[in-house]
């Protein structure tokens, strides 16, 4: 019982303090003890992620990729610089197109003889009579590409005159008597298709020689021609004079040889200025025994009224049809040529 009365008297005692006069005693929070946080500031540690002064580790970041170092002693390798780029310069005449005409005077005579297909024992060897009065030619052009040309030209030679048989002569398997006056003529015609590639310098830039590969196709035909004029043709009646088969005797004979031959060469400018230009060209082709063809030129050229050119040179030409034939002609010319073109540009 006295244990009981004075656990009453401190209930009471209790009681009396909290609603009264004295203040409770501020509580003070617990801290986290040096065990560690609690429950709960763990789990809302956990969801914010470390801080900054959490001593745990941080995740570790990936390295970047480094570049591998040059082997000691070994090459440095650098790109080369950029080259400087200069303009392509055309100079007239390298663009568009033109049209010119020639005139040479060629003073050679071509020879006329029978060829290994000949059955016949008599000689045939002429030196064709007469002079060209010029040889006329003409041309087409234009620029392909950079400096490269497509030229069509052409030319034609012809000439007539007398001369005295020195011996028997058989042309075309017509006889002719020595002593007797003789006639000829002859026409040399050749048509070019020329393909101008430029092979040298390249690039051009602002240089101002041009070296070109020439490829070039020939069409060449020759006709030679024969007569006695002085011969008679009648009788004293006035009627044809036959042969022994009954046809009218005539001395005129004439026949043509033509071939198609590839040619390859160079050709070289040099431009003085942009109006005088220096240039010569050459090319041929043969197979033995069967024909022949050459063609060179070479010229000065100046720019007159501004898209008219003056040419003038020399022109020389070399051809020989096929000595397997029955007959066959073969040809040196040569002369002073000058030349007029118009240029588009």
């Amino acid at each position: 019982m006295k244990i009981l009365a004075n656990g009453m008297f401190c209930v009471s005692l209790l009681g009396w303090s909290g609603g009264g006069g004295l203040e409770a005693a501020p509580q003070t929070v617990a801290s986290p003890d040096a065990n560690g946080p609690s429950q709960g500031n763990a789990e809302a540690n956990a969801a914010a992620g470390p801080s900054a002064g959490d001593p745990q580790t941080q995740p570790q970041q990936q390295p970047a990729t480094q570049q591998p170092s040059p082997t000691p002693g070994g090459p440095i390798v650098q790109a080369a610089p950029e080259l400087p780029k200069y303009p392509d310069v055309r100079l007239p005449g390298e663009s568009g197109w033109w049209v010119g005409f020639t005139a040479w005077i060629p003073t050679e005579q071509p020879i006329f003889d029978k060829g290994e297909a000949s059955n016949y024992t008599t000689l045939s060897k002429v030196t064709m009579a007469g002079k060209p009065k010029y040889a006329a030619g003409a041309e087409f052009g234009m620029a392909l590409g950079l400096h490269n040309f497509l030229r069509l030209s052409g030319f034609e030679v012809r000439a007539a005159g007398d001369f005295t048989a020195a011996t028997n002569l058989t042309l075309f398997n017509s006889n002719y008597n020595s002593g007797w006056l003789m006639s000829s003529d002859y026409q040399v015609r050749d048509v070019k298709l020329s393909f101008e590639y430029l092979t040298w310098p390249y690039p051009v830039e602002s240089r101002k020689v041009r070296l070109r590969t020439l490829y070039q196709l020939h069409y060449v035909t020759v006709r030679s021609g024969f007569d006695a004029p002085t011969q008679p043709l009648f009788d004293s009646a006035g009627n044809p004079l036959v042969n022994s088969g009954g046809q009218a005797i005539t001395f005129q004979t004439s026949g043509t040889k033509w071939f198609l031959s590839p040619a390859l060469g160079a050709g070289l400018s040099y431009y003085v200025s942009p109006r005088l230009r220096v240039e010569a060209n050459g090319a041929g082709f043969f197979i033995p025994h069967h024909f022949a063809v050459a063609d060179t030129d070479a010229s000065i050229n100046y720019r007159i009224l501004g898209q008219f050119e003056l040419g003038l040179g020399g022109k020389l030409y070399d051809y020989k049809t096929s000595t397997k034939a029955a007959y066959y002609q073969t040809g040196f010319l040569g002369s002073v040529a000058v030349s007029l073109k118009w240029y588009s540009k």
